[in-house]
C-alpha cells in the first residue's frame, strides 16, 4: 500500500469515527429531553440510564450508519478537493479508479465491522434497548409492554394455540395467559392464567391462578390451583410480539426462528424476513455510498464544502427515506422482502454507476 492510500485511508477511518462520535451524543440529548419527565416519575435506577443509552448508541448509529458514513466521506473529500489535493494527484498519472482504490478498502473494512455488528452486537443492544424502552417508558416501570398493542395470539401448532395480553421481557413473565388445545377441529381443552412465568433453570412454566376447563359430551371438568407448573410445546419467544423478537436475535437464532414460523404458516413472515435481509443489505450499501459520495465530491466547485454538503445529506436521506419506504411496504403487504430491502441499493448502485462515469471525464 502507496503513501497516498495510507492517507486517504486513514482520513477515511477517522472522519467516520468522528463523526459517529459527534451526532451519537446529540441523539442522547434530543433522546433524554424527550423522556427525562418518563424517568423521573417512574424513578428509574442511574445505572438502568446507563445501560439504556449504551444500548441505544448502538442501535441509533446503526441505524443511521448510511448518512454518518456518507457525510464522512463527503466531508474529508470535498476538502481534499478544495485544497487541489485530488487534481495533484490525478496529475501525476494516478487514474480516478486507482484513486478510489483506498476508499473501497475503507468501505470493505467498515462493511465487515457492521455485518459482524448486525449478526451479533445490535439485536443484543435492541433487547436491551427495547426492553427498557417497554418497561420505563410506555408501561408503569414494573410491567413490561402493557397496553392495547400488546395482544400475541399465535398458534404453535396444527392444534394449540396460545394468547397473552402482554409480555415482560425481563422477569420473563406474560400476562392473561390462554392454551387451546384442539382434537379434530373441536376444542379438548382450555387452560387459563392471570400470569406464567418461565423457569431457565427446570425449562417449564409457573401458571398463577391457573383454571384448566376440559369439555365433555355431556358436562365440562374443572380444575383450578393457585399456582401450577406444567411444560408446554411452545418457545419463550412465542409470547413476544412480532418485530420486537426479530430485532433481537443474532444470526444463527433468527434462522431457526424464521424457518419455525414458516412451517407454522406465520402470516408475520414478511416482518422477519426484511430483518434478515438488512443484514446483509446494509453493508453492502457501504460500497455504493462511498463510490457516490467520492463522485459528488472529488470536483473542487464555486460553492466549496457547503454545496457538496447539501448535495451529500439530500442524497443520504433519499438513502433512507427509500429504505423505511420499502421495507414498511413488505411488511404491511405482499410486495417481496428481498426486492423491498435490496430496491434502494440497486437504485443507488445504478447512480453510482452513473456519477462515477462522469467524474473520471
Amino acid at each position: 500500500m502507496k503513501i497516498i492510500d495510507k492517507y486517504i485511508l486513514r482520513k477515511y477511518l477517522t472522519t467516520f469515527a468522528v463523526m459517529l462520535m459527534l451526532f451519537a451524543p446529540i441523539g442522547i440529548v434530543i433522546d433524554v429531553s424527550e423522556k427525562i419527565n418518563k424517568m423521573i416519575e417512574n424513578k428509574i435506577p442511574l445505572v438502568d440510564i446507563l445501560i439504556y443509552y449504551f444500548n441505544f448508541t448502538i442501535y441509533f448509529t446503526n441505524l443511521l450508519f448510511p448518512i454518518f458514513l456518507f457525510l464522512s466521506v463527503i466531508w474529508f473529500t470535498s476538502k481534499l478537493a478544495n485544497d487541489t489535493e485530488i487534481i495533484a494527484i490525478l496529475s501525476s498519472g494516478i487514474s480516478f479508479t486507482r484513486f478510489l482504490r483506498p476508499f473501497i478498502i475503507g468501505a470493505s473494512i467498515i462493511s465487515v465491522f457492521i455485518l459482524l455488528m448486525g449478526f451479533f452486537v445490535v439485536p443484543k443492544a435492541s433487547e436491551g434497548f427495547n426492553n427498557f424502552r417497554y418497561t420505563y417508558l410506555r408501561g408503569d416501570g414494573k410491567q413490561a409492554m402493557r397496553g392495547d398493542n400488546t395482544d400475541v395470539y399465535r398458534q404453535v401448532s396444527n392444534d394449540e394455540y396460545i394468547y397473552v395480553n402482554s409480555f415482560d421481557v425481563v422477569s420473563k413473565t406474560a400476562y392473561n395467559f390462554s392454551y387451546e388445545k384442539f382434537k379434530k377441529d373441536k376444542l379438548e381443552y382450555k387452560i387459563t392464567a392471570s400470569r406464567i412465568q418461565w423457569n431457565p433453570k427446570t425449562k417449564n412454566y409457573t401458571m398463577y391462578d391457573y383454571v384448566k376447563r376440559t369439555v365433555g359430551e355431556l358436562d365440562d371438568k374443572i380444575e383450578k390451583a393457585d399456582k401450577k407448573d406444567a411444560k408446554f410445546n411452545f418457545d419463550l419467544e412465542d409470547l413476544t410480539p412480532v418485530v420486537y423478537i426479530a430485532e433481537t436475535l443474532n444470526l444463527g437464532k433468527l434462522n431457526q426462528f424464521i424457518e419455525k414460523e414458516k412451517k407454522r404458516g406465520s402470516s408475520n413472515i414478511n416482518v422477519y424476513m426484511v430483518v434478515l435481509y438488512k443484514k446483509y443489505s446494509i453493508p453492502v450499501s457501504a460500497f455504493i455510498l462511498t463510490i457516490i459520495a467520492v463522485a459528488v465530491s472529488s470536483m473542487k466547485r464555486r460553492g466549496g464544502m457547503g454545496l457538496s454538503l447539501a448535495i451529500g445529506i439530500a442524497v443520504a436521506f433519499s438513502f433512507v427515506f427509500f429504505d423505511k419506504i420499502f421495507g414498511t411496504l413488505a411488511e404491511k403487504s405482499s410486495f417481496p422482502p428481498l426486492l423491498a430491502v435490496w430496491f434502494p441499493n440497486i437504485v443507488f448502485g445504478i447512480l453510482a454507476i452513473f456519477l462515477l462515469r462522469n467524474a473520471k471525464r
